[in-house]
């Protein structure tokens, strides 16, 4: 079932959205050449409880940490850990949830640690340039395909491939809600999506083969072939125009 929000909802939504966004923010000063992942993660989850919200990954079906960070060919669900030092040339995706009074932001993005090559750069730019392309479609009446067809279209035009076994969602009470919106899909096809439905679009984008595995510790998720994989999420609210970016303020 597709829930569509009220208007006091999509408020607490939005008081989400904000501390999620900035919880980013905070993660994109703490990274750096020497730190760890850990350290990352600390200072996301205390910005959090400052804020006077949750951090809405913390416990998640036994998710030991506040926020996802996975480095390189780690993809999504990376343990944050002391042992994992952050060194100049790495990325490093940070995806945050932040639950307030009963609803959820969820949002990632890809941060260069120092200088990193110029392909990591591109990656990360076409990663976030795809997640705009699927905004360009979604609206109320347009329907799941066109999403994915819009994200994956232009990310094979850049020469890289989007993720499939993981795939986007509904957000709200649960941080996991219906549908689940793939990064890949034929345009005109699947269900509609309606205006004050708020959905979690986040494109995941490999520099090789679209192809994951799943760590020993059960949780991080990594590239088959090794190479680079970036990642980019908002929280959005969607209206007959303009789609609500929730979790940007960057």
């Amino acid at each position: 079932m597709f829930i569509i929000k009220n208007s006091e909802q999509l408020e607490l939504m939005r008081h989400a959205g904000r501390i999620t966004a900035e919880a980013l923010l905070v993660a994109k000063e703490a990274i750096r050449p020497g730190v760890s992942t850990k350290e990352v993660d600390i200072k996301i989850r205390h910005f959090i409880e400052k804020c006077g919200a949750t951090p809405s990954f913390l416990g998640y079906g036994g998710f030991p940490a506040s926020a996802c960070i996975s480095v390189n060919d780690e993809v999504i669900h990376g343990i944050p850990s002391e042992r994992r030092i952050l060194v100049e040339g790495d990325i490093v995706k940070v995806d945050v949830g932040a639950r307030y009074r009963g609803y959820n932001g969820d949002s990632a993005r890809t941060f260069p640690v120092g200088k990193v090559s110029d392909e990591a750069l591109r990656l990360i730019r076409v990663t976030k340039d795809s997640f705009y392309e699927a905004m360009k479609v979604l609206k109320s009446g347009c329907r799941l395909g066109d999403i994915g067809h819009a994200v994956e279209s232009f990310v094979i035009s850049n020469g890289f491939s989007v993720v499939r076994d993981y795939v986007g969602h509904g957000v709200g009470k649960d941080l996991h809600e219906e549908p689940n919106i793939p990064n890949y899909g034929t345009a005109g096809r699947g269900p509609r999506l309606y205006a004050d439905m708020t959905v979690a679009i986040e494109p995941m984008v490999n520099q090789g083969t679209h192809e994951v595995k799943v760590k020993n510790d059960g949780w991080t998720v990594l590239t088959r072939d090794g190479k680079l994989s970036a990642h980019y999420e908002n929280t959005v609210a969607i209206t007959d125009g303009e789609p609500i970016l929730l979790t940007e303020i960057d």
